[in-house]
C-alpha cells in the first residue's frame, strides 16, 4: 500500500515540476503547459523504465543476428556439393 501511494505521489510531483517547467519555459498558457506536461510525465516514466531494464532489444537483437552469422559461416558441411 505505502509502495503505491509512494509511486503515485511520485507521479504526482513529476507532473507538478513538468508543469511548472514547461509552462514557464516555454511561456506557454495554462492549457498549453498543462498538456505538455500531461504528455511529458508518461514519456519520462518510459524513457526510466526502459533505463533501468537495459540496452534496447534493436541491440540485442542485431548481436543476435551477427552471432547466428558467424556459427553459420563457421560451420563445416558434412555433405560435399
Amino acid at each position: 500500500m505505502q509502495v503505491r501511494l509512494k509511486n503515485y505521489a511520485l507521479v504526482i510531483c513529476l507532473f507538478v515540476f513538468l508543469f511548472v517547467i514547461i509552462g514557464g519555459g516555454l511561456h506557454l498558457n495554462p492549457s498549453g503547459a498543462f498538456l505538455g506536461a500531461a504528455t511529458g510525465t508518461p514519456l519520462v516514466i518510459y524513457a526510466f523504465h526502459r533505463r533501468l531494464e537495459g540496452g534496447s532489444p534493436i541491440e540485442d537483437g542485431r548481436s543476435n543476428a551477427a552471432r547466428n552469422e558467424v556459427a553459420y559461416v563457421s560451420s563445416k558441411p558434412d555433405t560435399c556439393d
